[in-house]
């Protein structure tokens, strides 16, 4: 059966760390990877999308001790956890959904995430990576790293299998339920550039995960 996102992962973030980087290939590489994208200057702002327990911050802040991190996650067990490993950091905390949340306008310097943005479509994510350009300062950009899907039919399945259990289990769209639902890397960058993106680049992959770079 489906669960609700918050209540997948507040069930898992005992052993949610270890599950991460022990069973996503690449993952042993891409957390570090990704950090060492993200702006090396004091003082330097950042906001993270869907920032979990923070895996790849435990890397950025070993590079970056001064960075100031807003953090927004669906659940608050997790953000809990987050807390707890970085006492004393610069950090900002948001328990809320990253489609609802204000990001405010030229406000960061970069934004990232990892391993969240793989459940929703590209419509809807036109408008939050919209809202997300809109909040970087001139010269900001994104930093992805995401699972995504090897063809446009892998791509259609994933979607339709979901609205499939949906409609069996008598679920409605007003709730975001945990089923990996990822787009192709094109439909990513296409989402993307109608974001406002002036270019998006793809840095790396492991197997299906990518890291993109879109700059504003």
């Amino acid at each position: 059966m489906l669960e609700r996102m918050d209540d997948f992962f507040s069930a898992r973030v005992n052993g949610y760390d270890e599950h991460m980087r022990d069973t996503i290939e690449g993952s042993d590489e891409f957390y570090d990877y990704t950090a060492s994208l993200l702006p090396k200057k004091e003082g330097a702002v950042v906001l993270d999308l869907g920032c979990g327990t923070g895996l790849e911050l435990e890397a950025y802040f070993a590079v970056n001790p001064s960075a100031s991190v807003t953090g927004i996650d669906l659940t608050q067990a997790m953000l809990d956890t987050l807390k707890e490993k970085f006492l004393g950091k610069d950090l900002k905390l948001i328990c809320g959904s990253y489609f609802d949340e204000p990001f405010g306008e030229s406000a960061f310097d970069a934004a990232v995430s990892v391993e969240s943005l793989h459940h929703f479509t590209k419509e809807e994510k036109i408008p939050l990576y919209t809202k997300l350009c809109a909040s970087l300062k001139d010269g900001g950009y994104f930093i992805l790293t995401d699972y995504f899907s090897k063809s446009e039919d892998e791509e259609k399945f994933f979607r339709q299998r979901l609205g499939e259990i949906k409609k069996e289990e008598g679920l409605g769209d007003d709730e975001f339920y945990h089923y990996d639902t990822p787009l192709t890397v094109e439909h990513e960058k296409e989402a993307l550039l109608a974001a406002g993106f002036k270019s998006v680049e793809v840095l790396k992959n492991w197997d299906a995960t990518y890291t993109l770079k879109a700059e504003r």
